[in-house]
């Protein structure tokens, strides 16, 4: 039997129990435009502002999609509504109305800078992940990224989030208004500052005076998201069409669990964020370090075993109980010790990290969550270096242990060098590079490592000179190397 589509003109049928808007979204204003409307966004960012046009309706979102028009053509029908589903024990249904509008990048460029140059809008935010941020392997831009280049080349063109960033500034710079707030809400250390380098960096090359125009008035406030979200396949739409009684081209889905925080400037103080759960912080560290490392490193490191073990999920990864075990002992034992900031002070001040790993544990534990592990382990060489390379360098500095740490690293080595040598597909920016470098591999640690160091990318080149570093994980990569598919760990 066909349904009706999920639109504004269909959403007063949704059957009871489902969430819905709780406020006229003709009448909110657009006051945020967003780069990079994936999934994460949408059970994120636009989940939260949902709740503010509540009490507030200045917040709506324009997203932009840099390049794919597959979100507009999936959602344009539907009004730009969409449905949220929260797996806990119960699976709860909500459909949101925070998106307005979302416009690609290549065809829409008039319609996108008007946005950008909106006096209602003082908050650009983005989730374009680590590569989207077109920086090289040391963390600052690289001006021979060809999105980049052709920025340079063609300023009043862009294609990349940060070329957009300096035309919209530019246009606003130009017509005397005040500049929006940017903030980067992706997987990366110290994000607001290290966004505000790569775009001060840019602006240099393009105009001295916008450069300086930035620097002086420009906000770029550190944040940290969190909230595990599986991608959306057609199990999901299925479900969500039986409960809602509406078709929903593109559902999303997370666990129950969500986190926001914003550091606390006076720039992202005109909305009431603390009313809708966000933590608005003086300092972000504790949560940024704890995330990117207890999170995003465990995530990473079930990824790359429990592929090589031959698992599907997360979850199934945490049934595998050596695997569980050994990454339990990573989090506790080599991670958590690293929770100090650079200059030596207690960032893990006001945090309860072994209550923080419980909670983590059991969030991957999570039965109802089918969150694929090749999902998690595309765009290895960009994740990596912010998920465990700093663990490992800090241990170094401390002169901890490494044995466990380097594990993750060789089995992602061998999850490259298996894909490549398949023929495989490899998702992953420098998925060329990596391919040449995997068909290479013998499985002769020594120089299958060599072949990766070379790439100077995951690993930099002071850590690849590190003699007991190489050491160590030539042993880790010969163990797993030994145990074939099953992807041996420690002393199992």
């Amino acid at each position: 039997m066909t349904i009706a589509r999920l639109c504004d003109a269909s959403l007063v049928t949704a059957r009871p129990g489902v969430g819905r808007p709780r406020y006229d979204r003709a009448a909110t204003r657009i006051g945020i435009v967003h780069f990079g409307p994936g999934a994460f966004h949408r059970v994120h960012q636009a989940w939260y502002v949902d709740r503010l046009l509540v009490r507030d309706p200045r917040w709506a979102i324009c997203a932009v999609s840099l390049q794919s028009p597959a979100a507009r053509e999936a959602l344009a029908p539907q009004d730009f509504l969409y449905t949220v589903a929260e797996l806990g024990p119960d699976v709860r249904l909500s459909i949101l109305g925070s998106l307005r509008e979302l416009w690609i990048g290549p065809r829409d460029r008039d319609a996108i800078l008007a946005r950008l140059a909106s006096p209602d809008v003082s908050l650009v935010t983005l989730t374009v992940t680590e590569k989207g941020y077109c920086l090289g392997a040391q963390g600052f831009l690289d001006e021979r990224h060809p999105a980049i280049a052709h920025d340079l080349a063609h300023p009043r063109e862009p294609v990349s989030a940060l070329g957009w960033l300096a035309h919209g500034l530019s246009e606003r710079r130009t017509r005397g208004l005040a500049p929006f707030a940017v903030l980067s809400c992706d997987n990366l250390p110290d994000n607001g500052p290290t966004l505000r380098r790569a775009l001060m960096h840019l602006a240099s090359r393009l105009d001295a005076g916008l450069a300086r125009w930035i620097e002086q008035e420009v906000a770029f406030p550190r944040t940290m998201v969190d909230s595990i979200t599986p991608a959306t396949d057609d199990r999901l739409r299925a479900h969500v069409a039986a409960r809602i009684g509406l078709e929903d081209a593109w559902p999303v889905q997370r666990e129950a669990f969500t986190q926001w925080v914003i550091e606390d400037l006076p720039a992202v103080r005109a909305a009431d964020w603390a009313s809708v759960g966000v933590t608005l912080a003086r300092d972000v560290t504790v949560y940024d370090r704890a995330k990117l490392r207890l999170v995003n490193g465990a995530h990473s490191t079930l990824a790359y075993l429990g592929l090589l073990r031959g698992r599907e999920t997360v979850a199934e990864a945490m049934q595998d109980v050596p695997l569980a075990t050994f990454v339990e002992r990573m989090m506790r034992e080599d991670i958590a010790p690293t929770l100090a900031s650079s200059a030596g002070r207690d960032a893990s001040r006001g945090l309860d990290v072994s209550a923080y790993i419980e909670t983590v544990l059991a969030r991957f534990s999570n039965p109802a969550m089918r969150h694929l592990l090749t999902q998690i382990a595309w765009d290895g060489s960009k994740k990596l270096p912010v998920r465990l390379i700093g663990t490992i360098e800090d241990r170094l500095r401390e002169h901890g242990p490494l044995e466990r740490l380097v594990v993750p690293l060789a089995a992602w080595m061998h999850f490259i060098a298996r894909q490549a040598q398949a023929g495989a597909t490899i998702i992953d920016p420098d998925a060329e590079r990596l391919a040449a470098t995997g068909r290479g591999c013998t499985g002769h640690a020594r120089a299958d490592i060599e072949r990766f160091l070379a790439l100077g990318t995951v690993i930099s080149p002071a850590l690849a000179a590190h003699e007991p570093f190489k050491r160590v994980l030539e042993r880790a990569y010969a163990r797993l190397a030994a145990a074939d598919r099953l992807g041996r760990i420690e002393g199992e």
